[in-house]
């Protein structure tokens, strides 16, 4: 099978040129274009913290610097782009990538292994030069955005187009994931799973749709309730928030371009203004409000106060351009994420916005059992090299670090792990039978400078500044990448 279209591409969640990855895949290594013009240039998603792996690793009884909380049991997972041949790095946009996710299984105290394992779309098939046992998709792509679980599922997600793909417990592809046939059309990268009412749900988009849709899947794994939402002009509508009784989704001014030769066919769209709009999680009309151009990145949760909703969320100043030079320049140029809190009075017909740390930062995150409900605390990572490379320039960041803030004490806690040590988003793993809400653990893989390799990071959440519980040494890095799960026993 060949790789997609430029066409699908275009039309998918990856939605990067084609042309730009070919299935040059030789001896465990991606050739790079190292002669002429292209030697000379700097390509940052390919150097550094972001440099793909080469080759798929199973490593057994991992090194432990400290000690691991016996009662983690499960597999922390994280995914993320990582190019597998490569023809002409100027055509390369870190989004590119094909998705590979790693993997670190804990029991009884001790790291039993770590996995790398690239998603086999029928793309990454033909490059590995192994078969590709299933139908192809319309749409196909190695999912590079998520991971995650569901009801004994592990999913690997991407946004817009081309179907999750389900993982086995070592990560082995078990295939394309259509819910049992009940998905029609595009899933997204960021579900929110809300666990008293046991659903799970996505607002998913489509660059060949005039609407975005509310998706309802229920614990057996299948949709069982779908809301459109009309939007004009193809927007990008990575995330959404989720509350008790309404669905939050942000329409933004980055929509669909796909002009000629562009490596992200989305661009900053003057003429369409920005705005928020909530649903009932039943469905029925939308209430828009309208908001100044601004670039939300990813929520960290939702929950409802009185008459008003409220969203948490990371945010980037507008213009928010996608792609700069080359199609690798900073897309948050005009400036770095922040974290803000968004109030929407429903009975007022206005929204406030209030930035709660002006900090770089990404990736947010909270106790995944309070998503929809009100949450005290949440969790965030500033990776430098990332932020600098986003920006064209120094970020003037504090430094690699994770960041826990209590949003009811107005305060927050930074844990750092100095110069070249990238942090990945954490994710929270609650302590057996806990009662408080940070009562638990932040996982997160770290680069290690010292080893040029990279660590996951165990650090107590109600003791956040303090020495790591325990660092379990990988013998690879993990390059940045986007966003993962712990996935218990």
């Amino acid at each position: 099978m060949t790789e997609p279209t430029r066409r699908n591409v275009l039309r998918g969640a990856a939605a990067l040129a084609a042309g730009g990855v070919a299935a040059t895949y030789t001896s465990g290594a991606a050739a790079h274009a190292t002669t002429g013009a292209a030697a000379a240039e700097r390509h940052p998603f390919l150097e550094g913290a972001f440099a793909p792996v080469r080759e798929e690793v199973t490593a057994f009884d991992l090194p432990v610097t400290g000690r691991i909380p016996r009662e983690l049991a499960g597999r922390y997972l994280r995914t993320g782009p990582n190019v597998l041949g490569l023809e002409d790095p100027r055509a390369h946009h870190w989004m590119l990538g094909e998705g590979m996710v790693h993997g670190v299984r804990l029991r009884d105290g001790r790291a039993e292994w770590y996995r790398n394992r690239w998603v086999r779309s029928s793309g990454v098939a033909a490059k590995l030069g192994e078969p590709y046992p299933w139908p192809v998709p319309a749409e196909d792509f190695a999912p590079n955005t998520h991971v995650i679980s569901h009801h004994g599922r592990i999913l690997a997600l991407q946004e817009s187009g081309p179907p999750p793909y389900e993982l086995d417990g070592e990560l082995n592809t078990l295939g394309p994931y259509d819910f049992g046939g009940s998905l029609d059309g595009a899933y997204t990268a960021h579900t929110k799973f809300d666990a008293r009412a046991d659903e799970l749900h996505a607002v998913t988009y489509h660059p060949t749709w005039d609407h975005v849709r509310h998706l309802v899947v229920d614990r057996g794994g299948r949709v069982v309730r779908t809301h459109r939402i009309e939007v004009a002009d193809n927007p990008m509508m990575h995330d959404f928030a989720l509350t008790e009784r309404y669905v939050v989704v942000f329409d933004v001014p980055v929509t669909f371009d796909p002009q000629p030769g562009k490596v992200v066919p989305y661009k900053w769209n003057l003429n369409h203004p920005a705005r928020v709009g909530v649903m009932k999680r039943s469905g029925g009309p939308v209430r828009w409000f309208g908001v100044d151009p601004v670039f939300y990145s990813h929520t960290l949760n939702a929950y409802e106060h009185g008459s008003s909703v409220v969203v948490d969320l990371t945010t980037m100043p507008a213009p928010f351009e996608v792609s700069g030079k080359l199609g690798y320049g900073g897309p948050s140029a005009s400036g770095p994420p922040v974290l803000e809190r968004w109030t929407i009075d429903l009975a007022r017909g206005s929204v406030r916005r209030r930035v709660l740390d002006d900090r770089p930062q990404e990736f947010p995150r909270v106790n995944e059992s309070l998503v929809s409900r009100r949450h005290r605390y949440g969790y965030a990572a500033s990776p430098g090299e990332l932020l600098d490379v986003y920006l064209d320039k120094p970020a003037n960041t504090f430094g690699n670090a994770l960041i826990k803030h209590d949003f009811r004490g107005g305060r927050s806690e930074v844990h750092r792990f100095g110069p070249g040590a990238a942090a990945s988003e954490a994710v929270f793993v609650p302590s057996a039978g806990s009662k408080a809400e940070d009562d638990g653990y932040a996982l997160a893989y770290v680069h290690n400078p010292d080893r040029g390799a990279s660590d996951l990071v165990i650090l107590s959440a109600q003791d956040f500044t303090a020495k790591p519980l325990a660092r379990v040494h990988l013998p690879k890095p993990v390059p940045l990448g986007f966003h993962g799960s712990w996935v218990a026993d």
